[in-house]
């Protein structure tokens, strides 16, 4: 069954040609992101938790989850993305630069008179969705946000206790951004979207720019503790996050930087299907996408994250449900006094991912092409907690989707 796990190399990737320009992600930018995001009065950089005696059961020398359950008492990383957006956005409509625009400034009566009313919509399967919302709401705004079939009804009202309007479609995510998108055009909206096409570019670019707060974080973390990491876990849904990661990652260290790995649920593997297809061109994955990684189950790839992945990332993973939920038993029973991570299904994949690589000997040959050894120094992203409390109690308490028992 551990076959269900697939993967491939991206011979792209380590070339000298030439590559998408990571500008965007500069030092320089990501200092204004940072600066932004420090002005909120919630912010506090989310603990990087050392899980040393899981590291040392799997034979690295280091395994560190960056745990996004704490990001502004909203349980996801996510609000990092529409914020920064949403502020980018509104510095452009008072023509000022964002470096002159806290949050706090945003929200004065001087500046919301000068703006007027705006209505911010979105399509989310509930963490993207609620940070916006909740952008909105700190800022006197509106925010009317879509949900594809299936979603959540916890996330929903996490959405609607924001003061939003919020709405669970029977469309897949794809469409569902198709809706908002119609709608915010029929009804001058403006919507806020990770998801870029050709006439939409801007917002998803600032979104990615927004992620690379909690990239900065865990590189600042990291060097407290020894050092860069050798290796990157990151999750993909339509590849905006795993591309504002690389992005970093490269833009930071260049040639010397971190081997990275891209992982996705294989009801919605998008990039997978793309790396694989070999010609650079993004490939999407349609159909209901029905997969617990519910964060992830998207089908089009964002271009702007995509040109990043081709470029810049190593190894592309596909992999079945029950991977997400090993990594959320493993990090929710930890081994000896490493500390508890409660992490949701579309968090807790790249360590389901990174102990099977780790320990399955079936899975040997890609763990010695990650050159994974005694020396490796692993992060990876929880990007959520227990955004669905009552999913989280049956796969972690009742052990639903069990792991596949295969050990070679």
């Amino acid at each position: 069954m551990d076959k269900q796990i697939k993967w491939i190399a991206n011979g792209n990737a380590r070339n000298n040609g030439e590559k998408a320009s990571l500008d965007f992600l500069s030092e320089n930018e990501t200092k204004k992101v940072m600066d932004f995001h420090q002005s909120f009065p919630q912010y506090q950089a989310t603990p990087l938790k050392s899980l040393s005696n899981l590291a040392g059961c799997a034979g690295v020398s280091g395994i560190y989850v960056k745990d996004e359950s704490y990001r502004f008492g909203l349980n996801a990383f996510k609000v990092l993305g529409g914020t920064y957006a949403i502020g980018r956005y509104l510095a452009g409509r008072l023509n000022r630069d964002i470096s002159d625009l806290s949050f706090e400034k945003l929200k004065t009566k001087e500046i919301r008179e000068k703006l007027g009313d705006i209505t911010f919509t979105s399509a989310t399967d509930g963490n993207h969705g609620r940070g916006v919302a909740w952008a909105a709401q700190q800022l006197g705004q509106r925010a009317v946000i879509y949900m594809p079939r299936g979603s959540s009804l916890v996330r929903l009202e996490n959405i609607k206790a924001t003061g939003a309007e919020g709405y669970i479609t029977d469309l897949n995510y794809d469409d569902a951004v198709r809706l908002a998108a119609g709608n915010a055009q029929k009804h001058g909206w403006v919507i806020v979207q990770d998801t870029a096409w050709e006439s939409y570019m801007d917002i998803p670019t600032w979104i990615m720019q927004g992620y690379a707060t909690m990239a900065a974080e865990a590189l600042e973390q990291l060097n407290r503790l020894g050092g860069k990491p050798t290796h990157v876990f990151v999750q993909a849904g339509v590849g905006a996050l795993a591309g504002a990661m690389q992005g970093f990652f490269a833009s930071a260290f260049a040639e010397s930087r971190p081997i990275t790995v891209v992982v996705e649920p294989d009801k919605a593997d998008c990039i997978y299907k793309s790396a694989l297809a070999g010609d650079g061109r993004p490939r999407n994955v349609t159909g209901d996408m029905d997969t617990i990684m519910a964060g992830l189950a998207c089908g089009e790839p964002n271009s702007i994250g995509w040109e990043i992945l081709w470029d810049y990332c190593d190894v592309f993973i596909s992999c079945p449900d029950y991977v997400a939920a090993k990594g959320m038993r493993i990090l929710g029973n930890p081994l000896g006094a490493d500390p508890r991570v409660v992490s949701g299904e579309s968090g807790a994949v790249t360590t389901g991912v990174l102990i099977d690589i780790l320990q399955n000997e079936n899975l040997s040959e890609i763990r010695d092409l990650l050159k994974l050894d005694k020396d490796s120094r692993i992060l990876v992203f929880s990007t959520e907690g227990d955004t669905d409390p009552d999913s989280y109690r049956d796969i972690v308490w009742d052990g639903k989707y069990p792991s596949c028992g295969c050990k070679g």
